[in-house]
């Protein structure tokens, strides 16, 4: 399993998708990624897995989509980074 990002934290996983342009194929493809995570990594299978996608480009219809889902999006705004969701946003833990 590929993953651009991991980070861990004492009782959380996080996973990160980066990629330059997101689209919806790339979401659904980290979301499938999410749902096998902790049965190829069953030492975290006790932490919570938090997932996020990160891209300079994030066209409105998959930022939507990403965020529908449960993940994170972090998109580029100017020359920074900056969360897309919005301040009510409720992850998805798997």
């Amino acid at each position: 399993m590929e993953i651009d990002l991991f980070v861990v934290n004492t009782d959380a996983v996080a996973l990160v998708e980066v990629k330059s342009k997101l689209t919806v194929e790339d979401v659904r493809e980290h979301l499938a990624r999410m749902g096998e995570f902790k049965e190829f990594f069953p030492e975290y299978a006790s932490k919570r897995a938090f997932g996020a996608v990160a891209a300079m480009v994030i066209e409105e219809n998959v930022r939507r989509f990403a965020i529908s889902q449960g993940l994170f999006v972090i998109e580029q705004a100017g020359d920074t980074l900056r969360m897309a969701n919005p301040a009510d946003f409720e992850p998805r833990a798997w």
